[in-house]
């Protein structure tokens, strides 16, 4: 029996990115549910139309091209709650991909003013939309449940990500008391990340002569590994070997946290931080990032 055919536009469909790991994790889902053949748009030649705020948009004209064909359209990406204009201009019938957005950020941010008094008007201008347009909306976490109408809940589901949380068996490969490095950190630049990044506790650890590993960019510290920018599957094979890493508080559940669950690393957080979380809590610790106690955590000495 020849399937039915649905098309997708994705602005990012990227396995190493979050964006694209989320949109991957929608197509297959969708698959396995409706069970239909899709497939994808390809993205342009020229780079400037791929241009991260441009793409969108053309997304937008092609999703309206294939609603005049009367062809079934899924918007994938790029879908963060702020950005009303794509919810408006969409066309009908189109299915909307998981939305994104509602992370906490700092007073200490260089865009603090503009997420405290623009972000809010902006969900609002979005929150008249989506109360008359799409059904069955898919967010990645619940982080915006809290700015939505009782309307708009109804008809959502939250927390989309956790379908990226496997069952992995445990075996002597990834058994805690196995694993031989200490902690595997992600580290990016970003005006809302890099002041909370623990510096003083990795400058602790590598004094006690405890193994740090970094992924993402470039920590100049004496005795950190930076492994840079490297594919998701080594990132996950540097996982099965890990026993800490943190917790962003600007998206506790993202992806690498994701993945440290799967590979059962434990995850430091901040009692603030510790005491929100509502979901798979066995998987993080309660840590006090002012004092950097090392004596609640089970550390291996570098070989």
């Amino acid at each position: 029996m020849k399937l039915k055919e649905i098309f997708f536009w994705a602005c990012d469909y990227n396995a190493s990115s979050g964006e694209g790991r989320l949109g991957r994790l929608f197509i297959k889902e969708y698959k396995k549910k409706f069970k239909v053949n899709i497939k994808r748009i390809k993205p342009f030649k020229k780079k400037f139309l791929n241009y991260k705020y441009l793409s969108p948009f053309l997304g937008v004209v092609i999703a309206w091209l294939y609603f005049l064909k009367k062809k079934k359209f899924i918007y994938l990406n790029y879908l963060p709650y702020w950005n009303f204009l794509i919810f408006l201009l969409l066309p009908p019938n189109c299915k909307i991909g998981p939305i994104t957005g509602g992370a906490n950020f700092s007073k200490k941010s260089k865009d603090y003013l503009i997420r405290k008094n623009v972000f809010p008007i902006l969900y609002c201008l979005s929150n008249i939309i989506l109360k008359f347009r799409f059904d069955n909306l898919i967010f990645s976490t619940d982080l915006l449940k809290e700015n939505l109408p009782i309307k708009i809940i109804k008809k959502s589901k939250f927390n989309f990500i956790f379908y990226s949380i496997g069952n992995k068996k445990i075996t002597k490969k990834n058994n805690f008391k196995s694993k031989d490095l200490n902690f595997l950190f992600y580290f990016r630049k970003h005006n809302n990340k890099a002041f909370e990044f623990p510096f003083a506790l990795i400058n602790k650890l590598i004094s006690k002569n405890y193994s740090i590993n970094i992924i993402g960019d470039k920590i100049n510290i004496k005795g950190v590994k930076n492994y840079g920018y490297i594919s998701h599957k080594k990132v996950l094979k540097l996982l099965e070997r890990t026993r800490y890493s943190i917790v962003s508080n600007e998206n506790i559940f993202s992806f690498f946290t994701i993945d440290c669950i799967n590979n059962r690393v434990k995850l430091l957080t901040n009692n603030k931080v510790y005491n929100s979380i509502k979901y798979f809590k066995n998987n993080f610790v309660r840590f006090n990032f002012d004092t950097n106690n090392l004596k609640i955590l089970k550390l291996k000495k570098c070989q």
